[in-house]
């Protein structure tokens, strides 16, 4: 393994975080509003570079502003996020860099949309708009934004010298504020103002931004009219967005006091569990399937080299490894330097390896296998589980993750009442029923969320005396049909029902294999290549590849698109493929008949047409695909769901009894009964299945 410390010599981070924005009004008369999560991404993006990558402090630079609830900023001034600060830290990266150097930038904090000053109207057209960053000194008669031509021009200066750099933008592009029904912060204006910047600014002259522009330029104009694009498609960097140009960037408590940014967040998470060989597009595949397992209405972008190695260099090796502490006087009681703030649970399961090792993949070099018993913030009690040699556990030995310990089965759930008048007899009768169902619900999928515990679901009523289930941010989750009115009498029943078909619903999208030295992660790689308006099952297929920037790709009902599945392992591998489908039916599409799987040979491909469906009242849908490989015989039919508010079979004929402990985990998955928060994965072998995701959007013809 290559030295970390030998790595992170040829890393630079510029990061910038701003909570507190100094006084000001926009001429519309709004103005910016305070963050919450912003400088807590950046410290915790510090603290991953920082202990993961063992980056030197002076190698970070950190621009931020802390919302004390007052108007005093604590930091000092060289350190507050102004845009003087901002491209003088730019500035400086590229004085300092060498060529090969490694530049990180994460931004956090409010963006959104501006007009283009005349001087740039003849590039950007006459009723052009800038992308903006917001520094904390926004004023009401100058223009301290970071416009995307000035960005642009800041990011070139570093590309030209040969750095290698990444941008990660948690914010918005446009918005305005959400009616969520919790207190979530969205990072967005939200308007487009019309102060124009006094030229030149601090940044270039005219003569060099606008040069700048038409260089990135294929037309010579403007080229981000996809709906992801910050700036043009980025050229010699990789950037990835928090959402598309008309959605949010939102903050959210997830451990239900602190916010974060949704994208920082399952980002961080990402880049802490999966394997350092990966490609930016890998944990860009991730993170979205995160994020819109809770927010459907965020959608991350990512655009430039999006297949280039994390972190640009095969040198910088994130160690996934705790340490052992101490170990008990009779070597059963076990002392990690790992807790909650890495993500594990109780009953997370840790393999156990000699300090001198390094590769964590050969199973034959394992020590023993503990248990967290005793979770802390950053360091736990395990017991021993299994001991694999005669020698005994060390201190200094490395406890490598193989077990996040459970998937959640249950999703929490808050009630609460959205109409600002006096709510209804009936409103209140009917929220009540729910809440008295989800107090006695004995199948255990869903619960009510305490105080201190982040939803997953919020059911109200709305005006319309509708009961209604929303996402955590109080958006209504689409096409659930029919409505439910508070005076039927059926209607808290059917909300249960549907909860519980949710729920379920969101357990098989979060399923997957997080042992990530499993002699299958990464055994197989799926790609959406094209889609095709007419297509003859059995001709040779001619798709459109999808534009780069266009994440996730969007296709019209009745066309067809082109799954490719390749088989990366060694060895001959079953393959099934689910459906996740917009009206929250699930079903298995390949193999189509009675067969539960197809074998795909060591190093072979397929591409499987796939003709896009949407229920005629639908105007857009998002499938999710699923790829499951496995080694064994496993029946992936656990898994299917009928559409919402259909009747759900159990056809025990269809599936059968678990025959291996696969089945058992699709089993209790879907089929649960007693009331478990939680499920261990231990039992069920990871080096016997992998599984990949992609997502598709579907609109009417």
């Amino acid at each position: 393994m290559s030295s970390n410390n030998q790595a992170s010599q040829n890393l630079y981070a510029l990061l910038i975080g701003i909570d507190h924005y100094l006084p000001n009004t926009l001429p519309d008369g709004t103005y910016f509003l305070n963050l919450k999560g912003c400088v807590r991404d950046i410290k915790n993006v510090e603290k991953f570079l920082r202990d993961n990558l063992d980056l030197p402090r002076d190698h970070i630079f950190m621009l931020t502003s802390t919302d004390t609830g007052t108007q005093e900023v604590v930091e000092p001034p060289q350190q507050w996020p102004t845009k003087e600060n901002i491209v003088a830290a730019f500035k400086k990266l590229h004085e300092i860099g060498q060529p090969g150097d490694q530049v990180y930038i994460h931004y956090s904090g409010h963006g959104g949309r501006v007009r283009t000053p005349p001087q740039f109207q003849t590039i950007k057209g006459g009723d052009g708009f800038d992308e903006v960053l917001v520094p904390m000194d926004i004023s009401n008669t100058e223009d301290h934004y970071i416009r995307d031509f000035e960005l642009a021009h800041l990011l070139r200066l570093l590309v030209n010298k040969k750095q290698i750099v990444t941008v990660v933008l948690d914010s918005c592009h446009a918005g305005s504020a959400t009616r969520g029904l919790n207190d979530i912060g969205v990072r967005s204006i939200g308007i487009i103002n019309t102060i124009f910047p006094q030229m030149p600014t601090i940044v270039a002259s005219d003569e060099e931004l606008a040069a700048t522009w038409l260089a990135l330029s294929n037309t010579g104009g403007r080229a981000f009219e996809a709906e992801g694009g910050w700036l043009l498609e980025p050229k010699g960097y990789v950037l990835l967005s928090a959402c598309r140009a008309s959605e949010y960037a939102h903050e959210f408590a997830f451990d239900g006091r602190r916010k974060n940014g949704v994208l920082t967040y399952w980002l961080l998470d990402t880049l802490k569990q999966l394997d350092r060989e990966l490609t930016y597009k890998q944990v860009y595949d991730r993170v979205l399937a995160k994020v819109h397992s809770q927010f459907a209405d965020q959608t991350p972008q990512l655009q430039g080299e999006r297949n280039r190695v994390i972190f640009g260099s095969e040198l910088v090796e994130p160690s996934y490894a705790a340490v052992v502490l101490s170990v008990g006087p009779d070597g059963q009681e076990i002392i990690l330097n790992a807790g909650q703030s890495q993500g594990v649970s109780k009953v997370a399961q840790f393999a156990i390896y000699r300090n001198r090792d390094e590769n964590f993949r050969q199973e034959d070099k394992r020590v023993a296998l503990v248990e967290i018993v005793e979770l802390g913030a950053t360091s736990s009690r395990t017991k021993l589980i299994r001991q694999f040699t005669l020698e005994p556990i060390e201190e200094g030995d490395q406890a490598v993750l193989v077990d996040l310990g459970a998937i959640r089965l249950q999703r929490l759930v808050r009630l609460k009442q959205q109409a600002e008048d006096e709510p209804s007899p009936e409103s209140v009768a009917a929220l009540a029923e729910v809440e008295r169902m989800l107090k006695h619900d004995r199948n255990g999928f869903v619960g009510l969320a305490s105080d201190e515990e982040a939803a997953d679901f919020v059911v109200t009523v709305d005006l319309f005396n509708q009961l209604v289930i929303c996402d955590p941010l109080g958006e209504k989750i689409p096409n659930l049909r029919p409505t439910l009115r508070v005076e039927d009498y059926n209607a808290p029943a059917r909300t249960i029902e549907r909860l519980m078909h949710l729920a379920r619903y969101r357990n098989v999208l979060g399923l997957d294999n997080w042992d990530r030295n499993s002699t299958l992660a990464h055994a197989i790689s799926i790609e959406i290549v094209g889609v095709q308006a007419d297509f003859t099952p059995g001709e040779k297929p001619s798709p459109r590849p999808f534009a780069a920037d266009e994440s996730p790709p969007t296709v019209k009902a009745d066309e067809w698109v082109f799954l490719r599945i390749e088989n990366k392992h060694t060895h001959v591998l079953n393959v099934t493929v689910l459906n996740l489908q917009s009206d929250w039916a699930i079903r298995q599409i390949y193999p189509s008949g009675a067969a539960n799987y197809e074998p795909l040979d060591s190093g072979q491909a397929i591409q499987l047409p796939l003709r896009a469906g949407l229920p005629s009242f639908y105007q857009e849908g998002t499938d999710v695909i699923k790829v499951f490989a496995t080694v064994g015989t496993s029946n992936f039919r656990w898994l299917e769901l009928l559409p919402l508010d259909q009747p759900q079979r159990q056809d025990q004929a269809l599936r059968g009894a678990p025959s291996d402990p696969l089945e058992e985990l699709f089993a209790a998955i879907m089929l649960q009964g007693h009331g478990l928060r939680e499920l261990s994965l231990a039992p069920y072998a990871s080096n016997e299945w992998t599984v990949a995701q992609a997502e598709v959007r579907v609109q009417q013809k």
